[in-house]
């Protein structure tokens, strides 16, 4: 066992780079994100498994996760959210700037809303667990024929089981605010089952974290929810077009939610 004034010199000597390294404190915090999460995913396991796989889980998932963004003096502002007062199933797309974009989705998840994500993640320990208890679908993104299958998968089950489905269609995360192109496998799915998608538009984040200047501070950020794009009548000849729609609105939603963070910061 360490000496007692061994286990009270390392926070001393740390202090100093606390105070002095942006980059340690950056470093220091996204740990903390990372393993804070990890271990509020322990109680959470236990919690959900008297039901077992089941998306009525995601409720113990947000309730255990809602609290992170106050740990980090982040203030949410939520614009719109009366547009997912849909009733039935639907298919939520948003942009994907960070792993950062959890608390956001925390703030707003509906009930028996559960996201699609790649595979990888089901392999993370605590987290993967609570995950997959909490009903969210994974995907090999590397097999496109397995992607698909479960997307086919997922819509018969959306209108079988009630459930909303939460969606990156840029595939990854986009850290510079550009959106990447969106793959339509979002938009292949609510055609197929013919529900509506409601777009999400996380803002700039660049009022408290820049991942290139290795930044990570309290602050602002908006979430803005729009009206439900309907896909009723639609076919899968409209996929291409829906999907450049779509991608343009939250582009546009984008910039508009973001200017005023931007211009605050000085990067406007």
């Amino acid at each position: 066992m360490a000496p007692l004034w061994l286990l009270l010199a390392v926070p001393l000597l740390l202090l100093p780079l606390w105070l002095l390294s942006v980059n340690f404190r950056y470093y220091c915090k996204m740990a903390f994100y990372y393993s804070w999460i990890m271990a509020l995913a322990v109680p959470v396991i236990p919690l959900c498994l008297w039901r077992g796989r089941d998306v009525d889980n995601m409720r113990i998932v947000r309730s255990a996760l809602q609290h992170v963004k106050n740990l980090y003096g982040i203030k949410i502002e939520v614009k719109g959210l009366e547009n997912l007062n849909v009733k039935g199933p639907y298919v939520i797309i948003s942009n994907h700037q960070s792993s950062l974009d959890l608390m956001g989705m925390m703030e707003i998840l509906p009930d028996r809303c559960v996201a699609i994500a790649k595979k990888e993640l089901m392999y993370t320990g605590t987290v993967g667990l609570a995950c997959w208890l909490a009903g969210i679908v994974f995907i090999n993104r590397q097999k496109k024929s397995d992607a698909k299958s479960v997307m086919t998968e997922a819509a018969q089950t959306m209108l079988k089981e009630n459930i909303r489905l939460w969606v990156f269609p840029e595939g990854t995360r986009n850290h510079d605010g550009n959106m990447l192109p969106f793959k339509r496998g979002a938009f292949h799915l609510a055609v197929q089952a013919q529900v509506p998608i409601i777009p999400v538009v996380f803002s700039s984040y660049n009022d408290f974290y820049n991942r290139a200047e290795k930044r990570f501070t309290s602050g602002k950020c908006t979430v803005q929810i729009l009206p439900a794009m309907e896909t009723r009548g639609l076919t899968t000849d409209d996929v291409p077009d829906l999907t450049e729609k779509s991608r343009d609105l939250l582009i546009a939603t984008w910039d508009e939610i973001s200017a005023p963070l931007l211009k605050a910061s000085g990067k406007h």
